[in-house]
């Protein structure tokens, strides 16, 4: 069993999704609040329209991140994405094949922003990420786990 010092490598990956007023600042604002608790974006997508934007994000510590969102009423929710490290760019379609072969839908995907070992990371929502984890980890894909982009 991991203590609180060792970080596992196996533990999913939590991603939020935060609902924003579309205004001038509001996104940095967050990054701001995050950052000035110590907490890093890994990766981030948004989803914009006129009123409002979704933001997906995975950050290095989420139970700091959640105990940030309830403290500051950021309206948000939660849930387990599949992340898989590539070896290079070239392996994206080996993963989009293995994962139509296996009949699975990709929701959302985005790249990571950092990779402690600086190679290329996808952050993938898919309709059955349990599935989609286990066919890719079969194809000879590494699966990235909390552990491995937290401080």
């Amino acid at each position: 069993m991991a203590t609180a010092t060792q970080k596992d490598h196996t533990d999913p990956i939590r991603q939020f999704s935060i609902f924003l007023a579309n205004k001038a600042g509001r996104l940095l604002e967050l990054i701001r609040i995050l950052q000035s608790r110590h907490v890093h974006v890994v990766a981030l997508t948004i989803l914009d329209t006129t009123d409002s934007a979704i933001v997906r994000m995975v950050v290095d510590d989420p139970d700091q991140a959640r105990a940030i969102f309830h403290e500051q009423a950021v309206a948000h929710t939660e849930s387990t994405v599949v992340a898989v490290e590539l070896g290079a760019a070239t392996e994206l379609p080996k993963v989009l094949t293995s994962l139509l072969e296996a009949e699975i839908n990709i929701l959302t995907t985005y790249a990571f922003l950092v990779r402690p070992e600086a190679r290329p990371a996808l952050c993938l929502n898919l309709d059955d990420n349990e599935l989609g984890a286990q066919v890719l980890s079969r194809g000879g894909f590494k699966l990235l786990g909390q552990g491995d982009i937290s401080r």
